[in-house]
């Protein structure tokens, strides 16, 4: 199962205590995947379709608490793609389907549909915590923080999904919304808002997760950056020692060492004898033992000569060719 899914999973399973919480619950769940369905004599019926089976048993769970009504759980399997199953919490059309679909805020007093979240339910922290879980449940997927970080609510209204936006605003939360062809995506991106979000919404083992996956990221990330750059370090020495014992050889063919001072001479010899080492090894290895600057020093005035060696062979080739 996917980290989403445990997500979801869990949230599914965190109960409200308090019936204003359950209603600002619910009423998220039902603006987010219900459906109101008008029959003759203008009978209205409500419809809530879920992937997730706790989900759909939460809300059958909250309209029998706040309501005393009874919904029933139809399941459906899927004939595309995955193939899972569909849960659908049906209200059947009664007198107490307006009064569901006032209090959670799908209509007004005139039957008109609502865009926007009613006040009422977002007076209480607690409240607004749990209208959060309600939104997620209902539209929300949170992607495996070992890849990017990255939530996200669909959402069908523009107008809902800047009311979101603005409830998640409220923590301090860096939300942003997006058009996807026919949906609005209200999303967050960095990993301390994912973070701070699970954490309102009471997934606290998924927060934990995130957590842990979050940490060994880094530290993977950084022990990689460590070894690319001792690589990158070591490719370096090993290409100037490279360059080094070539400028030596150079000398050794066309003047022979035994013509430089006694100081080059013998990091010269050494430089040949090991090439792999660096310039700090092969300060140890002298009599006596000097410093990398030191040793660098006399490296540079050795390529110095290696370059007037060269310098002088191309003066003679050129007379040559001209002659």
């Amino acid at each position: 199962m996917s980290f989403s899914n445990n997500t979801k999973n869990e949230l599914a399973r965190v109960m409200a205590k308090k019936q204003c919480c359950q209603m600002a619950e619910l009423a998220a769940m039902v603006k987010m995947d219900g459906m109101i369905q008008i029959s003759g004599q203008h009978k209205m019926s409500l419809h809530l379709l879920t992937e997730t089976a706790a989900v759909a048993r939460k809300a059958f769970t909250y309209l029998k608490n706040l309501f005393g009504v009874n919904s029933d759980i139809l399941i459906k399997k899927k004939t595309k793609l995955k193939k899972n199953n569909i849960y659908l919490v049906r209200l059947a059309p009664q007198l107490k389907v307006a009064e569901v679909l006032r209090t959670v805020g799908m209509i007004d007093d005139d039957n008109q549909l609502l865009d926007e979240i009613r006040p009422e339910l977002l007076k209480k922290d607690c409240c607004r915590r749990a209208y959060l879980r309600g939104v997620f449940l209902g539209g929300g997927s949170v992607s495996d923080p070992e890849g990017d970080y990255h939530l996200e609510v669909l959402v069908s209204d523009e107008n809902y999904s800047q009311s979101i936006c603005k409830l998640m605003k409220r923590y301090g939360l860096a939300a942003k919304v997006n058009r996807r062809k026919s949906w609005e995506a209200v999303y967050l991106k960095g990993s301390e808002d994912i973070i701070k979000l699970l954490n309102l919404m009471g997934a606290h083992s998924a927060l934990l997760n995130f957590e842990n996956a979050r940490v060994y990221k880094d530290v993977r990330n950084q022990v990689n950056r460590l070894v690319n750059c001792e690589t990158a370090n070591l490719n370096k020495t090993v290409n100037a020692a490279m360059k080094q014992a070539e400028d030596i050889r150079l000398i050794d063919e066309s003047v022979g060492l035994w013509k430089l001072p006694e100081n080059l001479k013998s990091v010269a010899e050494l430089r040949l004898r090991h090439p792999d080492i660096s310039l700090k090894e092969l300060g140890e290895m002298l009599e006596p033992p000097i410093g990398k600057s030191g040793v660098n020093h006399r490296i540079r005035r050795i390529q110095r000569i290696a370059e007037k060696i060269r310098e002088s062979c191309k003066k003679t080739d050129l007379e040559r060719t001209k002659a």
